[in-house]
């Protein structure tokens, strides 16, 4: 028997990837997960209400995010409070290994796939609340939200592929780009 290290929701996290990796999302039980990481079935229910929420990491994100985004300086506007939170996003995100894995796995499967488009409006509604308090209208909140999520999902796919970029740097390039892209050209005199 290995020797296991004493962080219980790690194993379980670990076991249930190589699980999902090896068999399937859809196939693998609770018990399996469980029983991988040494661990007992009531032990994985102290940690996750379910298999899914293995990959999903509860709502550090979210609650790191719209945190973020109330304590980003007044004087920001509300796209540059969003794009300084999402810039501090790796400091809650798991490692890059872990991200790559959890990522095919969702790719995979459709169910994992729609909790994870239900996480990211969970998002979505926690930095519109967070804006709200900044006295940003909620339409305007929320198609600012999107255009910065957009960002997020480029930067971070770039973030996974580039181990030597920081993800604030990702974050600032990605945004210039998207600035760059809709800005029209100056006037030719």
């Amino acid at each position: 028997m290995p020797r296991w290290e004493s962080d219980a929701q790690g194993r379980l996290e670990r076991a249930a990837l190589d699980l999902f990796e090896t068999q399937g999302f859809e196939r693998t039980t609770v018990a399996q997960i469980a029983r991988s990481a040494g661990l007992t079935e009531r032990s994985f229910y102290r940690y996750f209400p379910d298999k899914r929420e293995v990959l999903f990491a509860g709502n550090v994100l979210e609650t790191h995010l719209a945190a973020q985004v109330e304590a980003a300086d007044p004087g920001l506007t509300p796209t540059e409070a969003l794009l300084t939170a999402l810039g501090t996003a790796d400091q809650v995100f798991r490692s890059r290994e872990f991200l790559l894995r959890r990522a095919e796995v969702i790719a995979a499967s459709p169910a994992l796939a729609e909790r994870d488009l239900i996480k990211l409006a969970g998002i979505a509604d926690a930095l519109e609340r967070a804006l709200a308090r900044r006295g940003v209208e909620p339409g305007e909140a929320r198609f600012l939200i999107d255009v910065v999520l957009a960002i997020s999902r480029r930067a971070t796919s770039r973030w996974l592929a580039e181990p030597d970029a920081t993800f604030a740097d990702l974050v600032a390039r990605t945004a210039a780009e998207l600035f760059a892209a809709i800005t029209p050209p100056a006037a030719h005199h």
